[in-house]
């Protein structure tokens, strides 16, 4: 994501303004059941027992907006459900039929942003992940700010606040004027070749969208090189290290080439974009669901969460890595989770952070200030968290 020094601020501000707002309702199904996304798997995801997380997502951010607007919405899970609960019945204006959660298609998406940009709304204000603000930008040629509640599996787009209680707090200050706007990156993943464990995240362009750095997501940043590829085995090492002081515990691993470095210094199989379990050094299960593992917790030792830091973004849980649940997390205890990121990634970062979709676990998190971060050989260093 490229950020201009200087910001346009808003000049569409004030009472009554016109809110573009649709949900995504079968967003994020395919994350904590191991799927990495839900593009086209919805009836598996319902299968391996997923379920809805995008209706309170979208709420936990309604219940924090500024009323006095007009909001151009579809029926039921779409979006007028929601609005019903959290706004005036006269201040929302539905222009598609109800349907059933599962009959919700891209098309219906790309309608909606249709009529937003018939209607010319002030600003498009969605909940879902990368494919949902790729569907919407796709339509969407205007300089229509888009700001996205987060709830898919993936989201690499600039358009997403870090939690969906930021996105709220972007809104209001739009709709104030006392935000500025900004060009960002739509990205999105390959859920089905990300699936086979093949990573290829496309740019398809920039849109606008309400920037304010400290609730603001930036995109993923990669890093690679011959030096890069040293400090991950360092931090491997270390991991390894702790697997044979704590034989009995099982050690459950994120994504990540930081994380599968583990493995490779092992030896042993390892799924580069899925979660993974091992046990005594040994590979107990690979690309697991949350059921898996809460499953495999039974009856050990104990259990211990190794995660990679996103680049550019600071997200060690809740983006990619949704199978590590708050159910996981909470099983292990927090000070049972090793938070890995090389010394030139930390460079980029201010602060660390998480997501994981359950608010007392998020103000948890957010209580310690800081944790610990492992950047080397037994070496961590202490980094500023938010949730």
């Amino acid at each position: 994501m490229t950020v201009s020094k200087k910001l346009i601020m808003t000049t569409a501000c004030g009472e009554n303004m016109k809110i573009g707002f649709v949900v995504n309702p079968i967003a994020g199904m395919g994350g904590r059941v191991g799927l990495k996304g839900t593009d086209g798997v919805y009836e598996e995801a319902l299968e391996r027992g997923a379920e809805p997380v995008a209706k309170d997502r979208a709420s936990r951010a309604l219940r924090s907006m500024n009323g006095g607007h007009l909001w151009i919405t579809a029926g039921g899970f779409m979006g007028e459900e929601l609005l019903k609960k959290h706004f005036p019945e006269d201040d929302i204006e539905v222009f598609q039929p109800p349907r059933d959660i599962g009959e919700t298609t891209a098309e219906h998406t790309s309608d909606m942003a249709k009529e937003f940009v018939e209607r010319s709304v002030d600003i498009i204000v969605f909940c879902g992940g990368d494919g949902t603000a790729r569907d919407i930008f796709e339509v969407v040629e205007t300089d229509i700010p888009l700001l996205g509640i987060p709830s898919g599996v993936k989201m690499y787009s600039g358009v997403f606040g870090i939690n969906p209680e930021a996105s709220a707090e972007l809104f209001n200050m739009f709709v104030s004027g006392e935000a500025g706007i900004d060009t960002v990156e739509i990205m999105d993943l390959d859920e089905d070749r990300y699936r086979k464990g093949e990573w290829e995240i496309k740019l398809h362009g920039e849109a606008k969208t309400v920037y304010e750095p400290h609730y603001i997501q930036m995109g993923k940043q990669s890093y690679r090189s011959i030096a890069e590829d040293d400090l991950k085995y360092d931090l491997a090492r270390y991991i390894i290290e702790e697997m044979e002081h704590f034989p009995e515990h099982l050690f459950i691993l994120g994504p990540g080439s930081t994380t599968a470095e583990v493995q490779k210094v092992l030896g042993v199989e390892y799924t580069l974009l899925g979660v993974d379990i091992l046990k005594g050094k040994q590979v107990v299960a690979l690309d697991v669901s949350e059921k898996e593992i809460l499953d495999e917790a039974k009856g050990s030792g104990g259990v211990k969460i190794a995660v990679s830091v996103i680049g550019n973004q600071g997200f060690f849980l809740g983006r990619g890595n949704q199978q590590i649940s708050p159910k996981v997390v909470r099983l292990a205890g927090i000070n049972n989770i090793y938070i890995m990121a090389t010394p030139t990634k930390l460079k980029r970062l201010s602060m660390i952070r998480a997501d994981t979709g359950d608010t007392e676990l998020n103000e948890k998190i957010r209580e310690k200030g800081y944790m610990r971060v492992l950047q080397g050989f037994r070496e961590y260093k202490l980094v500023p968290v938010q949730a």
